[in-house]
């Protein structure tokens, strides 16, 4: 979760658009988030993915807005880069036509879906399943 202090840097290096797929009730959780990503002149998309229960409204609203500033920079956070990093592999395996494998390969250096069969399921699904 980044801090006030990191969402300036991010903003001061020029990132134009926030996603957050963190639960606002999460630990270190910003309460007002948005209203800061707001007066810091980016834009704010959250997307409370459930840690028990993601599902593909998520990851679709997530590619959707990820596409809809395809040409912004671009911070992606959850509360510990296991929801961000797996969101990122999906858009990159279905949206812009990564080879599943590397996906997984720069996923697995982040953490190990493997031991969360919940996000093993979904992301294996997620990528035998394109999008419209």
């Amino acid at each position: 979760m980044p801090t006030a202090a990191q969402l300036t840097d991010v903003s001061d290096a020029g990132v134009e658009l926030v996603i957050n797929l963190a639960m606002p009730t999460s630990e270190n959780a910003l309460p007002k988030e948005a209203a800061l990503v707001g007066s810091l002149g980016m834009k704010y998309v959250a997307i409370p993915v459930e840690w028990d229960h993601p599902t593909r409204a998520d990851l679709d609203k997530f590619m959707d807005s990820m596409d809809a500033h395809a040409a912004s920079k671009k911070l992606v956070h959850c509360q510990a880069n296991y929801r961000a990093s797996a969101f990122i592999a999906l858009h990159r395996v279905l949206r812009l036509g990564w080879d599943p494998e590397d996906a997984r390969r720069d996923l697995r250096r982040i953490w190990n879906p493997e031991e969360y069969p919940v996000w093993k399921a979904f992301i294996d699904q997620g990528m035998e399943s394109p999008t419209p």
